[in-house]
C-alpha cells in the first residue's frame, strides 16, 4: 500500500471510530458514573431535597413566618402566595395557628416529587387535622415547592369535637 492510501485508511478508520468514542464520553460508563456530586442517586436526591423544602415550609408555617414560607416556593407561585397567604383563609392567616405539622410520605409524581403532610390547624379552641399535598420540582440547580393542594383525606378529620373544624385553603397550584 502506498503512503497516500495508508493516510486515507487511517483517516477513515478514525472517522469510523470517532462517533463511538464521543458517545461513550458522558455516558457515565458501567460504574454508575451518573451519580450526582452529592453521592446520592437522582431519585434519592430528589426525595431528600423535596423533604427538606417541605419541612422548611412546615417549620415556617408553625413559626408563623410567611417570608420563610414564601422562600420555599418557586418564583411563579410568589404572586399567588403574596395575595392569599395572610388572607382570611390563607396558610399564614392571623387567626390560624399550626401547633403540629408532619411529613407523612414522599413519592415521585407526574409533575415532580409529591410530599404528603398532615397539619393540625387551630382556630381558638377548635382544632382539625388536615392533609396537604405539596409538589416539589427542580428549578435550575435548586428545588422549590411548585404546588400545594388539599391531601387525599386519609387523615382523621377532627381532633377536637368542640365545633366545626376551621377551614384553611391552600396556596393555589400552578
Amino acid at each position: 500500500m502506498g503512503r497516500s492510501h495508508r493516510g486515507r485508511f487511517a483517516g477513515l478508520a478514525l472517522l469510523a471510530f470517532l462517533p463511538a468514542a464521543l458517545a461513550a464520553c458522558g455516558s457515565g460508563g458501567q460504574d454508575g458514573g451518573d451519580t450526582p456530586p452529592s453521592g446520592k442517586a437522582p431519585a434519592e436526591e430528589a426525595a431528600a431535597k423535596s423533604r427538606e423544602r417541605v419541612q422548611a415550609y412546615l417549620d415556617a408555617l408553625t413559626a408563623r413566618d410567611a417570608a420563610a414560607g414564601r422562600s420555599q416556593l418557586c418564583a411563579p407561585m410568589h404572586a399567588a402566595f403574596d395575595s392569599a397567604a395572610t388572607g382570611p383563609n390563607g396558610d399564614f392567616a392571623d387567626h390560624f395557628t399550626v401547633p403540629q405539622a408532619t411529613i407523612t410520605e414522599v413519592r415521585s409524581g407526574p409533575n415532580g416529587q409529591e410530599v404528603s403532610a398532615s397539619i393540625t390547624v387551630a382556630a381558638g379552641s377548635r382544632k382539625a387535622v388536615r392533609p396537604l399535598l405539596f409538589t416539589v420540582t427542580r428549578s435550575g440547580a435548586d428545588w422549590c415547592i411548585s404546588g400545594e393542594a388539599p391531601g387525599d383525606g386519609s387523615v382523621d378529620p377532627d381532633v377536637s369535637p368542640s365545633g366545626p373544624p376551621p377551614t384553611a385553603s391552600a396556596v393555589p397550584s400552578q
